[in-house]
């Protein structure tokens, strides 16, 4: 039997751990052989909700579920952990502006990454999916200086799958059999549902709808999906967000197989995006490593979009910026530590471009 992997999980009581936690603990994220331990965190608050919640786990009997560890802080919640899935932040209150709720979410994340810093595996893969996630994860990322800004990420991933599941449905045609589709910048209403690489059974998505359409209804329809699902339920989404990072997860540790996906990571300036923040772009994943997919054809209009979601960014940066360790700005610059590096190695290309037969070795950690 493989050795046990420790995945830490914030906001453990919350409503989309609630259905994340379950499909962990079934093999859904790191494989149906591979057994788990999970450190669940909430607030001193919740610990009463969060040992329901374990009780619960303890109740299914899960051959892979080897450990059940609940804190409420997070210096013993992430040590040695090798996954962090942030996922509990400061919901917006009623008259909280954005710059509130960013500051709100600083003193969480920068705690959780500096503690993520000093405790968690020197190979932790951390994804936030708490609210405003992109700025969340920047946040932790500048908190942790001992660790890489590529290990931190941020979730699109769900933003990418309504882009899938709604166009298919439109189009008459499983998701499974949409390609190629981009999210490129902030989890928010600025992001840019990309369709101009997607195919559908083969054959160009822009060639099957209107141009007009596409422009004037579908992105928004994608970027206000979220608004749209509060407004009809009552409540944000939760078990579609748990889907999305639990593939977000598996895809990053497992591969990408022949499809790219979308994932907020460090910019490294492809694609003109600027440096120092955490922007979704097209990557392929294999060996636990990711790559921005590169040499996409960009016309205007979709360089306006991505500029317009970059330069959100850039005011949430600035928003929090008093916050950030500024000791730790200059790494955000070569997120993936190429700097120093004078030719790719031929395990570099093999891990980032082999078939799927290579990504079920045990190499994943």
């Amino acid at each position: 039997m493989k050795p046990a992997i420790r995945v830490a999980v914030t906001g453990a009581a919350g409503n989309i751990t609630y259905s994340i936690l379950f499909k962990i603990a079934a093999g859904e994220m790191l494989g149906k052989d591979q057994p788990i331990i999970l450190n669940l965190l909430e607030i001193p608050q919740a610990m009463g909700a969060l040992r329901g919640v374990a009780m619960e786990l303890e109740d299914c009997a899960y051959p892979l579920l080897q450990e059940i560890n609940i804190f409420d802080n997070p210096e013993q919640g992430f040590k040695d952990v090798q996954y962090a899935m942030l996922i509990g932040a400061r919901p917006r209150g009623p008259g909280m502006e954005r710059k509130d709720l960013l500051e709100a979410n600083a003193a969480i994340f920068s705690a959780q990454g500096k503690a993520i810093n000093d405790h968690a595996n020197r190979e932790v893969r951390v994804l936030v999916v708490g609210n405003p996630a992109n700025t969340n994860a920047l946040i932790a990322c500048r908190n942790a200086p001992d660790l890489n800004p590529n290990q931190f990420t941020a979730m699109t991933r769900l933003d990418h799958q309504r882009t899938q599941g709604i166009l298919g449905n439109v189009l008459g045609a499983n998701s499974k059999d949409v390609k190629g589709v981009i999210i490129w910048g902030n989890h928010s209403a600025t992001q840019f549902p990309d369709l101009h690489h997607v195919h559908v059974h083969g054959k160009p998505a822009l060639e099957s709808v209107d141009e007009a359409w596409y422009r004037e209804k579908f992105i928004p329809i994608i970027q206000q999906r979220g608004a749209v699902v509060i407004k009809a339920r009552g409540a944000s989404s939760a078990a579609s967000a748990a889907q999305a990072a639990i593939n977000h997860m598996r895809d990053w540790a497992l591969g990408t197989g022949d499809d790219w996906v979308s994932m907020s990571i460090p910019s490294d300036g492809s694609y003109g995006i600027k440096k120092g923040i955490i922007y979704s772009f097209p990557v392929r994943c294999n060996y636990g490593r990711y790559e921005i997919v590169q040499g996409l054809d960009v016309n205007n209009f979709s360089h306006e979009k991505m500029i317009a979601t970059q330069n959100e960014l850039l005011e949430e940066r600035s928003a929090v910026e008093h916050l950030l360790p500024p000791e730790t700005a200059a790494r955000m610059e070569d997120p993936f530590g190429r700097a120093n590096t004078t030719e790719v190695t031929q395990l570099d290309d093999e891990c980032l471009r082999a078939g799927p037969q290579i990504v079920k070795t045990d190499r994943v950690i």
